[in-house]
């Protein structure tokens, strides 16, 4: 073989930084945008924010961001100083209103002869927030009113402390007492005086033991015995059937555990009754859920017969360059080579957000505008009305590549008459229909279908999966048994022996 060199063209897709910085804000969420332009704001001093308060021709637009680049010659340091002249000014009348004066003062009319009253005179923030008792305050108070020694009281709040957000102990005793440097004896002692407090079961090891709990809580007559043969369970009833088929009782085989226990159908009934009364979660009422609020990226309504998309840009900072820094690099003052490289380089990271923004908010706003037109009878008459709709139709109906759109809709919200709503909602498969081959149903309609049969069923004779496909047949959508059981999962929604009532 011989070496020898040789000179070959080839075209290759290269994303630069800047490409890169533009798709990443594309897919952000509106939280992660808000947080990454006030990392911006903070790295790069070129970018200003423009505050709420200000006049018209100071806010961002597009007439602005095209002078902006006209003026960066030598000659465009006038507006910078006009506009800090402004902001003085306006700075001067703020001033001069005495808001500080103004707030200090707690007068009434009518009460001019009383002196304003003292910021100390208020309750704190923290007086006026109110709290809510959490699961370990509520069991650290009834510790205290026991008459434990203080090793029993170091074990049982290591206990209150290990509880979960469910009330169960999930952390071995072992632990507990190593931790407590006492013996495990001790702190079963210390448990089993825990789960009488309130609330019922609370300390529990598993689902069994919590139940249990409850039902001798409970202080009732046994529904029935299982009986004095050889080999019976012992016990009421209701302990029998939650200590060795709470399995059976979940599935509703009701005649295998009357089987078992030798009983009848009807005591099991009315023992299911009772159980299904029981909490398996006690710590629920004091656990307080964290509630999101979901802040929406776009507005879709009606205006004069029209559906209009808006962009939610409220709360997010308008950012402009710099006018101080428009005026330092425009001056003929001599600065370093490294000053002005320095500047450049922001500067052009400044400009690039600022367009990267731009940009993002057309996009989303034409990608959201397609979503409308296809699903327009969906805006019109509701959900029974959704279309099946792929990323691919809406990427050739405004000239995009899919994965843009896949980026646009990811982790952002509509608000629309038909309520708040993600942007991959309405993108879902088709099912066929035999009597409109070419008009397909969304598959999300075809869950609401189902979801609707279950709530108008018979609950002592549940509709099957089959049914429910025969039913949808009926009705000329063809589906399979095999697809109503996975979008009947997917709905969380029970089989039919679950959903079935004896009572």
């Amino acid at each position: 073989m011989k070496l020898r060199l040789d000179l070959r063209l080839s075209q290759k897709l290269i994303m630069t930084p800047q490409l890169q910085q533009a798709i990443k804000l594309l897919q952000l969420s509106r939280l992660e945008l808000q947080q990454t332009l006030a990392q911006h704001l903070d790295e790069n001093p070129m970018l200003e924010e423009v505050e709420t308060d200000t006049e018209e021709g100071d806010a961002i637009g597009s007439e602005e961001w095209n002078r902006d680049k006209q003026e960066m010659a030598p000659t465009g340091s006038g507006e910078a100083g006009e506009t800090q002249a402004e902001g003085s000014e306006n700075a001067e009348e703020l001033s001069a209103a005495g808001w500080e004066d103004y707030f200090d003062s707690d007068r009434r009319v009518g009460d001019a002869e009383y002196p304003p009253s003292s910021q100390d005179e208020f309750p704190s923030y923290e007086q006026t927030v109110a709290k809510q008792t959490s699961l370990q305050d509520h069991l650290l108070w009834q510790l205290a009113l026991c008459g434990f020694t203080e090793l029993e009281k170091s074990i049982g709040r290591i206990i209150i402390g290990n509880l979960d957000d469910d009330g169960y102990l999930r952390t071995p005793l072992s632990e507990i007492a190593a931790d407590a440097g006492s013996s495990v004896e001790d702190a079963e002692s210390v448990l089993k005086q825990i789960q009488t407090f309130d609330p019922t079961g609370v300390g529990a090891r598993d689902l069994v033991e919590c139940l249990l709990i409850q039902l001798e809580f409970l202080d009732r007559n046994p529904i029935g015995r299982a009986g004095n043969r050889s080999g019976a369970l012992k016990g009421s009833l209701l302990e029998s059937i939650v200590a060795n088929h709470l399995k059976d009782l979940e599935r509703k085989h009701y005649g295998r555990i009357a089987k078992a226990l030798g009983v009848t159908a009807e005591e099991v009934f009315q023992a299911a009754g009772v159980i299904e009364g029981l909490e398996p979660k006690p710590g629920r009422p004091f656990f307080a859920a964290d509630n999101h609020v979901i802040v929406p990226d776009v507005f879709v309504v009606k205006n004069e017969g029209d559906w209009v998309v808006l962009l939610n840009d409220d709360g997010l900072p308008r950012m402009r360059i710099s006018p101080y820094y428009k005026k330092l690099m425009g001056g003929d003052k001599g600065h370093t080579d490294e000053t002005k490289a320095y500047l450049d380089e922001k500067l052009r990271a400044a400009q690039w957000v600022i367009r990267s923004i731009e940009q993002r908010n057309k996009t989303i706003i034409k990608v959201v505008g397609s979503i409308v037109k296809f699903q327009q009878q969906f805006f019109e008459k509701g959900v029974q009305y959704l279309k099946p709709l792929v990323l691919k139709q809406v990427a050739e109906d405004i000239g995009m590549h899919e994965s843009t759109i896949s980026r646009v809709t990811a982790n952002k919200y509509m608000y629309c008459p038909q309520g708040m709503l993600e942007l991959k909602f309405f993108f879902n498969t088709g099912i066929q229909r035999v009597d409109q081959t070419a008009d397909m149903l969304s598959s999300v309609t075809v869950k609401e279908m189902i979801r609707k049969m279950v709530a108008e069923e018979d609950s002592r004779r549940p509709l099957k999966d089959e049914e429910i496909a025969a039913k949808l047949r009926n009705g000329n959508i063809i589906i399979a048994r095999r697809t109503v059981a996975k979008y009947r999962s997917e709905e969380s929604i029970p089989s039919a022996s679950q959903r079935k009532r004896f009572f």
